[in-house]
């Protein structure tokens, strides 16, 4: 990478002038360091609750895995095909306070990871790869055609204090936009390369530490106030602090060695840990575009295998960073896969159903909607709102399945429920999928 390239980068994550690097280095806000004195209350006056914001990292495909073929849910009617291998057989797993069967491997997620996960059963109403940006989009239910990362990430920014507003993606592909404008796809490797070598901007965070206070108490005591002066005081992290922030983000950017999802997901960690954006978009795999799939065994399960683990690796890195209670996980596609029609042979892109994994503090173990017998295969059923139930005489109707799927994740993701009936025009929040 040249080196107006890289500066482009640095630019396009740190922001202008370094703020981003210097409120990692200091632990002060961006905001303290991006606005004049006079103007630090303006972004607390935007936020709605702050309490609630959570960082959103969504696995995204065009591929339209069958990541809805082998979930809790799909195991309730005896002619919905799933592979035979141990770890697709139905498994009876606690989710919350209730019992419910989906493939074994769901069932090795850590009990504190399942008890925060919903499987919310929606369906997409496209057949199209091409078609997963008018996914994002709520197939045209989202206020100016925004995609729901983006209105999440609107509205949450301004809560979490991160350098920039617009979502990342970091191995999603170039699908997201914001205001309608397309953002690019970083890589994982390219972002380990720019950000860790000795001279890198990592490298020397206690110095920036110190020359960017420096700067600060000069204009604290020029135009300051004494309460503003305790303030930056009492959030001022030390020298040392500073160093094992640098140590600890080298070493884990250090150790991607890959683009593929694991590379990804300790990407995705380090950009929220450097605050650098709400919402990172990623991309798990879950078996592709596995119309002709021997036995199910040639994607769908190995890829099954592989992508639960990714979550439970990802849980665990949220752990260890102490963030599990500031980030939500989502995974949606552009489309979900037949459940009955070619058998073991294969499953072909269907448009009636999906399943969306969410996990986060907000989120309560559940399984959310539900399915029915319809076409020679299964579509998604209408949803209670306030249960979760599926079934007849939901309040949610099948048509509006995708919308209320999305405002859950809102509201999940701490945006609330005025303002997700004002940016999304269909659907209604799932009471029973959320704490």
């Amino acid at each position: 990478m040249d080196a107006t390239r890289r500066q482009l980068l640095l630019n396009g994550l740190f922001g202008a002038g370094g703020v981003g690097l210097r409120a990692l280095a200091t632990g002060l806000p961006v905001s303290l360091f991006a606005r004049p004195i006079e103007a630090w209350a303006d972004d607390a006056l935007k936020c709605g609750n702050q309490a609630k914001a959570q960082y959103l990292i969504i696995s995204t495909s065009s591929s339209g895995d069958p990541m809805n073929a082998n979930v809790p849910g799909t195991y309730d009617f005896p002619d919905i095909v799933h592979a035979n291998d141990p770890s697709m057989k139905g498994t009876p797993m606690l989710l919350g306070a209730k019992m419910y069967t989906g493939a074994q491997i769901w069932s090795t997620l850590p009990q504190w990871v399942r008890d925060r996960t919903s499987f919310f059963h929606h369906a997409t109403f496209t057949n199209n790869h091409p078609n997963l940006p008018k996914v994002m989009r709520l197939m045209g239910a989202t206020y100016k055609q925004e995609m729901l990362p983006s209105i999440i990430a609107k509205h949450t920014a301004p809560c979490l204090g991160t350098i920039q507003t617009e979502p990342v993606s970091v191995g999603a592909g170039e699908i997201l936009t914001f205001n309608g404008r397309g953002l690019p796809n970083l890589n994982a490797t390219g972002l380990r390369d720019v950000l860790t070598p000795p001279a890198g901007p990592l490298a020397n965070l206690r110095k920036l530490r110190d020359a960017s206070l420096d700067k600060m108490y000069v204009a604290l005591k020029e135009r300051g106030t004494p309460a503003q002066r305790a303030y930056i005081d009492n959030l001022t992290i030390s020298r040392n602090q500073a160093r094992a922030i640098s140590e600890d983000l080298l070493g884990m950017l250090a150790d991607i060695n890959s683009n593929k999802s694991d590379g990804q997901i300790a990407a995705a960690v380090a950009l929220i840990r450097m605050n650098v954006s709400p919402v990172v978009a990623i991309k798990i795999d879950f078996g592709g575009d596995n119309h002709r799939d021997v036995d199910l065994m040639q994607g769908e399960v190995p890829q099954t295998l592989v992508g639960v683990q990714r979550i439970g690796e990802l849980m665990a890195a949220l752990k260890m960073y102490g963030l599990e209670d500031k980030v939500t996980f989502a995974a949606y596609n552009v489309f979900g896969r037949t459940l009955k029609k070619l058998g073991t042979t294969g499953r072909d892109h269907w448009a009636s159903h999906h399943a969306t994994v969410m996990i986060g503090k907000a989120i309560k173990g559940s399984v959310v909607g539900g399915l029915e017998p319809k076409a020679g295969d299964f579509y998604a059923t209408a949803i209670n709102s306030t249960t979760g139930a599926g079934g007849t005489g939901g309040d949610i109707p099948f048509s509006e399945t995708l919308g209320a799927m999305g405002k859950t994740l809102g509201m999940a993701s701490g945006v609330d429920k005025a303002t997700l009936d004002t940016e999304i025009n269909q659907g209604k929040v799932v009471a029973g999928a959320l704490v």
